[in-house]
């Protein structure tokens, strides 16, 4: 029969082995990740040719000074309004319906190359060509769409405008 353990001795691991499992374990590490390494390096490289490196050592070199100026200059109403308003135009931007406002914005690149086609024209319009124009189809239509645009501008939107109520009782614009 086995004999019973009475005394448990520890493993001592020497410093030099501690040291060479360390080094053992970065360098499968180093292996494991080498392509984000090498990458790492390469926009590390970029950096320093920029100059970002040592601009980045100088504000952590100042760092209570320059958080000193940044805190000072977001203290601002300047600062704040410009804040907002980049909230604000973010929502607005939120609420387009791009697929609605792509033929409209191609016809508004149309629109701007005949005019730049026409800019050096010397022909004056009076109000006999304009009533005339206006049975021409293409510019009866562009008429129709920009009286369009217009009533629907006019229109009554304040229920559907978000900085007036509160999310959950807006409501939202349908095509009717």
């Amino acid at each position: 029969m086995a004999k019973a353990i009475k005394t448990i001795r520890k493993q001592t691991v020497t410093d030099e082995e501690k040291r060479r499992q360390d080094l053992e374990e970065i360098e499968t590490a180093l292996l494991n990740n080498k392509d984000a390494i090498l990458e790492s390096l390469h926009i590390l490289h970029h950096m320093n040719e920029r100059g970002v490196l040592a601009l980045l050592r100088g504000l952590f070199g100042q760092g209570d000074k320059v958080m000193d100026i940044m805190v000072k200059k977001a203290d601002t109403p300047e600062t704040a309004n410009t804040l907002k308003n980049l909230l604000l135009l973010t929502g607005v931007l939120g609420m387009i319906d791009v697929k609605q406002l792509e033929p409209f914005i191609v016809k508004i690149n149309a629109g701007v190359t005949k005019a730049v086609e026409e800019k050096d024209n010397d022909k004056k319009t009076g109000y006999f060509d304009i009533v005339r124009a206006l049975r021409d189809p293409d510019i009866n239509k562009a008429v129709t769409l920009l009286f369009s645009f217009l009533k629907g501008m006019g229109g009554d939107t304040s229920a559907m405008e978000r900085n007036t109520q509160p999310p959950e009782n807006q409501k939202h614009h349908t095509n009717e």
